[in-house]
């Protein structure tokens, strides 16, 4: 693994001085020592990518994304081997859901090509890439990030900087090993390696490019999105998230319940899109954290590490703040464990529905119960944060629950426990970010658009 050079123009350039430790967050131990890039290797990346575009526009770009897939395929078991040493998620979710996802995306990208040229009346409009994209990932799902921004890039005829996060660069480093073995042109996808406000801020304010794809916080997002606005560049911002999962009267409430819990202690609770908040009418509320509460206690020894320590001291920062009732958890490790980032899994009963733990992004395995009167009143519970990005409704009458889906303001929502999409478009409403990844709606971020007026 070259943890001592960026991937830029096809070739691995050694970057420093500037370095720092990968720690294996199941351990507490150092593995690897990270040489961080900086404003220099950002200016030869994006030099490199916009001398590759012309070229690359008229290659059969479907054709080296196949390649790419399936080269990720073959390394399947390394990537997810790479991924739970970084950032400690668990090696059958590593395999299952940090590497099965993007295979997964680029899957629905290739079987769905999308036309080029359109004939509307006496005009042609016509798709062009938007040009050089600073891609810019975080470390909660490393490989799938990465790939939601990369394949409609490249697919759109447009050429990349890659900046994953530091604190988990090995499965973009792999990649950029399956770009050479891909027969990916130099210079169309570059790698470097550094911290947010060193790398990422010199991307966002660069001349060069001509886009910025970002994943992240709500409060980096909103750095990116000034600092990209003195250049007008384009900008997406898939960002954060606290969704509701609305269980109707009607409902299967241990089927809802369990479903909520999965989803919100998924990855230890490190994704944007997990249902944190478990609404329920108030005459069920109960019966529910009691649920819940058995549902999380059977995880304790399932869910992986923390990513880091810091993440970890900012999610006891929460449980110590004791807002609610607590049902199960709370700070602390758990028992069995005396080193690593483990968090126990949390359950909150009787969540006011303005505290801390019901509207701030916790990005750890911790959910709060929250009651409601009626079905508006459910509603308002749902769409009572800043965030809009995913959610739920369950209920045994599927009108019914459309019709309270139609009326949640996030960017999308699974009823009854429907199954994702990777072909569906993927974003949020409000603070939850702008813009969509997946499908064609994700292909259309990357293009510009020109009617052609035809005498």
């Amino acid at each position: 693994m070259r943890y001592d050079s960026a991937f830029i123009n096809g070739d691995w350039i050694p970057v420093g001085p500037e370095t720092m430790s990968l720690v294996d967050p199941a351990t507490e131990q150092a593995f690897a020592t990270l040489a961080l890039a900086g404003p220099a290797d950002v200016d030869k990346a994006v030099a490199a990518a916009r001398s590759a575009g012309p070229a690359w526009r008229e290659a059969d770009r479907a054709a080296v994304l196949r390649r790419i897939r399936d080269g990720i395929a073959a390394r399947r078991t390394e990537f997810a081997a790479h991924i739970t040493q970084d950032m400690g998620c668990p090696p059958k979710i590593s395999d299952a859901v940090q590497v099965g996802t993007p295979l997964a995306v680029l899957d629905g990208f290739l079987s769905n090509p999308d036309p080029a040229v359109e004939r509307l009346g006496h005009s042609l409009v016509v798709r062009e890439p938007v040009g050089v994209v600073a891609a810019i990932t975080p470390w909660n799902y490393p490989l799938h990030q990465v790939v939601a921004k990369l394949a409609p890039a490249l697919l759109a005829g447009c050429t990349v900087v890659l900046k994953p996060s530091e604190m988990a660069p090995s499965a973009v480093l792999l990649l950029a090993e399956i770009f050479e073995e891909a027969g990916l042109a130099p210079g169309v996808c570059n790698v470097v390696v550094g911290t947010g406000p060193v790398v990422g801020a010199a991307l966002t304010a660069h001349s060069g490019v001509d886009m910025v794809s970002f994943t992240g916080s709500t409060v980096a997002g909103r750095l990116v999105a000034k600092s990209a606005a003195e250049t007008v560049k384009r900008v997406t911002l898939e960002l954060g998230g606290k969704s509701a999962s609305v269980v109707l009267p009607d409902a299967d409430l241990a089927k809802a319940v369990k479903a909520t819990v999965n989803n919100a202690f998924l990855n230890s609770g490190q994704t944007c899109t997990a249902w944190t908040r478990l609404v329920v009418h108030r005459d069920q509320h109960d019966q529910a954290a009691a649920l819940a509460g058995q549902f999380a206690e059977t995880m304790a020894g399932r869910l992986g590490p923390l990513a880091s320590k810091a993440q970890w001291e900012r999610v006891q920062g929460y449980l110590a703040a004791g807002e609610g009732r607590l049902v199960t958890g709370g700070p602390g490790l758990p028992d069995g464990h005396d080193r690593g980032y483990f968090c126990r899994p949390t359950v909150y009963a009787d969540v006011p529905r303005d505290a801390r733990i019901a509207q701030e992004e916790i990005f750890g395995p911790v959910l709060a119960v929250i009651p409601y009167a009626d079905i508006d009143d459910a509603v308002a519970v749902a769409n009572a944060t800043p965030y809009g990005l995913a959610g739920a409704v369950w209920s045994a009458d599927q009108d019914q629950a459309l019709a309270v889906a139609r009326r949640l303001r996030t960017g999308q929502v699974d009823l009854n426990g429907a199954r994702f999409n990777p072909v569906a478009p993927f974003g949020g409403y409000g603070q939850s970010g702008n813009g969509r990844e997946l499908g064609r709606y994700g292909l259309d971020e990357f293009v510009e658009i020109k009617s052609i007026q035809l005498g």
